[in-house]
């Protein structure tokens, strides 16, 4: 066993009183945190730079690599050093911590997980957005924007979603939002079919863009929603309009 701890923690959309109360103590105990850009500038600023590492990935494979991370983990860990390995959202929701925790496990380091809000169902409720409502949703899909639908071997099936008739949120899909929405109209799924995206959940930058699967494209580009944001498709998306007025979540309100 190692001398010291990981502990895999999540952030939560941003918003640094969404921290739990675990994830806030380990911050400030914490020998060493390894983070990304995810956990947003307001939860970043509040840890001290001598404490804090880098190790960010960015989109089409550039930044640090996962292998590197792995490893930093285990150094740090067999140095005796208590670690938080600090990610947006929860670290087991398209976070990589999955693959973090079994490669500690398998170098012998001691590991915890702390669970956090994740963005998936934070992103959409800070916008107004249930992702089930018993008039529109009883499911909920949660899927990754990074694969490319149209390849042979996708694991998404986007025609069984577009046949569920349940909520599908997309992770990290704004660069491939034209080729999934096609995608799900090519299943016949209604291109009238609500849907919203959120850039920066619970962040000052927070925003918002709405329209259909045949609309949402251009509603992008208008409003300027670029990464990190989500993807809500569903008759879910149609209660932000209701609500918005009255919902104190928006930034700068």
């Amino acid at each position: 066993m190692s001398e010291g701890t990981v502990y895999l923690v999540g952030s939560g959309p941003g918003d640094p009183e969404l921290l739990t109360v675990k994830a806030q103590r380990l911050l400030e105990e914490a020998d060493v945190i390894l983070h990304d850009k995810l956990p947003g500038p307001d939860i970043l600023e509040e840890i001290p730079e001598t404490k804090r590492e880098d190790v960010g990935k960015r989109a089409h494979g550039k930044g640090t690599s996962q292998q590197y991370i792995n490893d930093r983990l285990v150094e740090l860990a067999q140095e005796g050093k208590n670690v938080v390995r600090l990610k947006g959202g929860d670290s087991m929701m398209f976070g990589r911590g999955g693959e973090e925790m079994v490669y500690l496990a398998d170098h012998g380091v001691d590991f915890e997980v702390v669970p956090a809000v994740t963005s998936a169902i934070a992103g959409p409720e800070v916008a107004g957005i249930p992702v089930t409502h018993r008039d529109h949703a009883s499911s909920v899909t949660f899927v990754t924007g990074h694969e490319d639908p149209t390849k042979e071997e996708s694991a998404v099936d986007w025609g069984a979603l577009a046949a569920s008739g349940g909520t599908i949120v997309v992770l990290m899909g704004v660069t491939r939002l034209p080729e999934y929405t096609e995608a799900l109209m090519a299943a016949e799924m209604d291109p009238e079919t609500p849907v919203a995206l959120v850039e920066r959940a619970t962040w000052e930058a927070q925003k918002v863009a709405t329209g259909t699967l045949e609309t949402i494209v251009e509603a992008r580009d208008t409003v300027g929603i670029e990464p990190p944001a989500l993807t809500v498709i569903g008759g879910v998306a149609s209660t932000r309009e209701r609500v918005v007025d009255f919902l104190q979540n928006e930034p700068n309100r």
